[in-house]
């Protein structure tokens, strides 16, 4: 008996310590993006920001850009919303079409991160705390016809439009006073309820930029955002410790600003077009420092919250993942007579590079292309030659798909 009951304590002790393993193993994945509006690379690295330090001590920082490819198809205003939605959609705006702050007329063919969890994962939740309702409102398009009447499990925003307890003053500080209680409250839901996806949207930084340039308040601007970041940051360590969840934070920018007085912005010089990000991801990749793109912050949020990009829209997609494995990047390609010659990095050096053409852009429209494979390579080769004499189309959609990511470039003839 007591062999007998010695084996059964055994056993109950070894389940629970199986069990206690499995469930640590096991983390919920939950993502927060945030963007601080107007803050080029340098302006950042100017001033003191001990909290974005500490994030980016768990994951790192890395200077980035926007604007697209410059003098290309794929050029992009260094514009607030145009920004946004290039890192809600993972692509540059000749394919998002968000030009302006105006948004007139968003191209929703290119799904949100938003719209791919709810589609693929409708029993999570998500949030915005936004101090612009338009973010949410035309860039997300919550129920809208265009988006299957998409909507979001909690939004805190539109106070802006609010001018009885936000007075419009010039100095902005109404703003500030809004931004901070959007803050508070990102902070607060999250600790309390741990959305699965949420967007943080900050506005004051910008505004002191317009007014002040380069200037003692635009520096103590970026000094109370990372006060903010801080804030959002203690919750997810609270979320993490607490409740076994996984968080990924990107922090990052839209534009930066202009070279002269820092006034401006919206051009393509360098300091416009330069930007920063800042994460606590693991697994960062040879992209991260890279100078990577507004764009990659979408394929790397689908990567963390195992949502699955079919390929039609993965074909689509301008970003590469700054986490985990990847097969190309740095893709060039170019026309010349009948031929396309085609150059790529190697980061695995595993498996082979399919070639996929279409001279069709019925997607934009709602439609399908059709693709043709144009050749199969190995990875290793980084560079591929294929002959397009016979689709005189003088617009040819390319796609060089790896193992673990595909990249895109357009021909656009004129």
């Amino acid at each position: 008996m007591k062999t007998r009951f010695s084996f059964l304590l055994w056993l109950m002790s070894a389940t629970l310590i199986a069990q206690g393993a499995f469930s640590q193993a096991i983390k919920t994945k939950k993502v927060v993006f945030v963007i601080v509006d107007g803050i080029s690379s340098d302006s950042k690295e100017k001033i003191a920001t001990p909290h974005l330090d500490a994030i980016a001590k768990v994951g790192g920082y890395t200077r980035a850009h926007v604007g697209g490819d410059k003098g290309t198809y794929s050029q992009t205003p260094t514009i607030s919303a145009v920004g946004y939605n290039s890192l809600l959609t993972g692509t540059w705006v000749n394919k998002h079409n968000v030009w302006d702050n105006d948004i007139k007329d968003p191209n929703y063919n290119y799904w949100t991160l938003f719209r791919f969890l709810e589609e693929q994962h409708p029993h999570k939740r998500t949030a915005i705390f936004s101090t612009w309702l338009d973010n949410r409102t035309k860039l997300v398009g919550t129920n809208l016809p265009q988006t299957d009447k998409l909507q979001i499990d909690y939004s805190y925003d539109g106070f802006e439009l609010d001018t009885v307890h936000f007075k419009h003053d010039k100095q902005s500080e109404y703003i500030h006073k809004i931004d901070e209680k959007v803050v508070d409250e990102a902070a607060a839901y999250i600790y309390d309820n741990g959305p699965d996806m949420s967007w943080v949207y900050l506005e004051y930084t910008d505004d002191m930029g317009h007014k002040y340039g380069d200037s003692e308040q635009f520096h103590k601007a970026i000094q109370m955002m990372d006060d903010q970041m801080g804030r959002i940051w203690k919750s997810i360590n609270y979320r993490e410790k607490k409740f076994n969840e996984d968080w990924l934070m990107v922090v990052t920018t839209d534009h930066g600003r202009d070279a002269k007085t820092g006034k401006g912005h919206g051009g393509q010089s360098d300091r416009e077009r330069s930007t920063w990000i800042v994460t606590n991801a693991k697994g960062l990749n040879s992209n991260f420092n890279a100078t990577p793109g507004i764009v990659d912050i979408f394929p790397t949020v689908a990567r963390h919250m195992d949502i699955h990009i079919p390929k039609e829209q993965a074909f689509e997609v301008d970003g590469i993942p700054f986490t985990g494995r990847l097969s190309v990047t740095a893709p060039v390609v170019r026309k010349s007579g009948g031929k396309a010659a085609i150059s790529w990095k190697a980061v695995e050096k595993e498996g082979k590079v399919k070639i996929w053409l279409t001279t069709t852009n019925h997607f934009e429209k709602g439609g399908r292309d059709l693709y043709y494979l144009m050749d199969e390579v190995d990875v290793t080769n980084e560079k591929a030659e294929i002959d397009i004499a016979k689709y005189p189309s003088g617009f040819f959609k390319i796609v060089l798909e790896g193992k673990y990511n595909s990249v895109n470039r357009w021909i656009v003839e004129k």
